[in-house]
């Protein structure tokens, strides 16, 4: 199950950060690390930092976009530690972890860092079905990457050894691919039922990423919301 989380860093800009993260993760048993369009490639540093942990940096996976990293995931967790003028989702580091466990024994699931400086931007926040902020002291919250991760990933540990002896949940979810597809083709309905004005389409979208992210719905679910919009569609080109 372990090897089905992806620990994926985004735009990351220092390679002993590369290393160190390696490092976190073997120490919890994780495996799987993404560089997604990274600002610095692994060198002696990471290796150093890497501390034993080079078989990670060896079999790493280095993508152009977030969205590469997470495709194929069920479940999508991004970690932010900023207020947001929409709200999303919120979870704990101990809640993270023990979705992450219960879903990465069905499939690839992936925890998702922000840049050093940064973070994620609210597009790739978006992205995710949750987030997570790890609770650190608010006069001090100064957590380097590889501590943020470090807690993430014993966290999941716990939740994994936990789990051992109970039945796993049989729900699935879509792959986010397919809940992209879900949010485009929701879209182009709204936007020929006039739902959504093309020129001035708001923050409907927003909303209802928000909406059913929060609801987390199951394949068979988004399978039937797709439905009754093709229903939508074929009604709306006959009266066209």
């Amino acid at each position: 199950m372990l090897s089905n989380i992806r620990v994926v860093l985004v735009g990351t800009s220092h390679p002993g950060n590369i290393g160190s993260v390696a490092r976190a993760m073997k120490t919890m048993g994780l495996s799987n690390l993404y560089l997604a369009e990274p600002r610095c490639e692994p060198d002696g540093q990471s290796v150093a930092l890497a501390a034993g942990a080079c078989d990670i940096l060896q079999s790493l996976k280095t993508v152009d976009s977030m969205a590469e990293a997470i495709e194929g995931c069920s479940l999508v967790i991004g970690t932010s530690a900023r207020n947001r003028t929409l709200d999303w989702p919120m979870l704990e580091p101990r809640q993270a972890g023990e979705k992450l466990a219960a879903e990465g024994s069905h499939g690839p699931v992936a925890i998702v860092f922000g840049r050093e400086n940064h973070g994620l931007s609210n597009e790739e926040l978006q992205r995710c079905h949750y987030h997570v902020s790890i609770p650190a002291n608010p006069e001090y919250s100064s957590l380097n990457l590889a501590q943020a991760v470090q807690l993430i990933c014993y966290e999941t540990r716990v939740a994994y050894l936990a789990q051992q002896d109970v039945e796993p949940e049989t729900e699935a979810y879509p792959l986010v691919e397919d809940q992209e597809r879900f949010f485009v083709h929701l879209e182009q309905t709204l936007t020929r039922t006039g739902f959504i004005i093309k020129n001035h389409p708001g923050q409907v979208m927003t909303k209802l990423r928000r909406l059913f992210t929060r609801a987390r719905i199951e394949s068979h679910e988004m399978n039937i919301l797709r439905g009754i919009l093709t229903s939508i569609d074929k009604k709306v080109g006959k009266s066209e």
